[in-house]
């Protein structure tokens, strides 16, 4: 059950029916609370329920029912405003919003009785700015994988096999914390991540990534692991599941050991960079390439098939007029 004290019933509701019934990841909907905070405590001073302007100091959990009921279509285009003039939020930023606020308001003109009529249904997402995604060249790659193999990292199996895993399966951070050793089928070289909206997938795995998971393996410590760690794959020093926040950290001290710049390349780059290589080295069909990184929606999959300097180069080239 999902009880913030600070929140609304209402709202502990959706953030229940959202794990249940909706099969959200606690990722998810730790962002639907977030994004529903905000947007109520922007409606309290938009219906002036509170002279109150400081977002942090504001207090949602008396949110006027009634209130609720007079949100309009205009309410919600005001708090988008907002968003983007005060905030200065990005689109993608926006966009995320305004998916829970619709998801928020189906739920409650269609499960519960406290709304007649949805305001958010014909509520519009911003369009998106199409970015090139970041990712290091094969060069850089290999760099990265040298450094966090090298003998003057004392933790370097371990480390080596998560850029490993990284580099070549493009999985996403979570994904990667929640490997336990029983969903690696070693005989089929392949395992099953739970991803967004905890949806499971099968991963393959290469001949890197199995020497490497069972170099790791060799040197993973055997006793004194927490109880609740034991069917992890990656354990922390203090012998516990890996977290995030290391995972992040340890990603971060190998690109500075590798040269690279950590303003650029994180943890997610790493995704960009395993999808990239393998479009652009692998020739793999976008739809295998989708299945491959858990993408709902092929559009999403489609920022990976740009081209570099050097192919749009080559593509002029090769056109059989350029020698006339």
């Amino acid at each position: 059950m999902i009880n913030h004290e600070n929140n609304p019933d209402f709202v502990n509701s959706f953030l229940d029916y959202s794990i249940t019934i909706l099969n959200k990841s606690t990722n998810s909907v730790k962002e639907y609370n977030y994004d529903l905070s905000m947007f109520l405590k922007y409606m309290k001073i938009h219906f002036k329920m509170t002279s109150e302007t400081d977002f942090n100091k504001i207090n949602i959990k008396d949110f006027d029912r009634n209130y609720l009921k007079k949100i309009t279509l205009n309410d919600i285009h005001s708090f988008i405003s907002y968003l983007a003039t005060n905030n200065h939020s990005r689109p993608a930023t926006r966009a995320r919003k305004i998916s829970t606020i619709r998801i928020f308001f189906k739920y409650l003109s269609q499960k519960t009785d406290l709304i007649d009529v949805n305001p958010a249904q014909n509520l519009e997402t911003p369009k998106q700015e199409k970015r090139m995604p970041k990712y290091l060249s094969l060069d850089d790659s290999k760099k990265l994988l040298d450094v966090a193999g090298s003998e003057d990292n004392r933790n370097k199996e371990r480390d080596f096999a998560i850029i490993t895993l990284f580099l070549n399966c493009g999985m996403r951070l979570s994904e990667l914390v929640g490997i336990n050793i029983k969903d690696i089928i070693f005989s089929e070289c392949k395992m099953t991540v739970i991803g967004k909206g905890n949806k499971e997938r099968t991963i393959y795995l290469n001949n890197a990534c199995m020497n490497a998971i069972k170099d790791y393996l060799d040197v993973r410590p055997k006793e004194g692991i927490k109880y609740d760690s034991k069917d992890a794959l990656f354990l922390s020093e203090r012998r516990e599941r890996i977290s995030n926040r290391t995972v992040q950290y340890i990603v971060k001290q190998e690109l500075l050991k590798a040269g690279l710049d950590i303003n650029k390349y994180s943890v997610h780059k790493l995704r960009h960079t395993a999808a990239t290589l393998m479009y652009q080295y692998g020739q793999v069909d976008i739809r295998a390439l989708q299945e491959l990184l858990g993408h709902a929606s092929i559009s999403t999959t489609e920022i990976y098939t740009h081209v570099n300097n050097e192919q749009v180069r080559n593509a002029v080239e090769s056109n059989p007029l350029a020698d006339i």
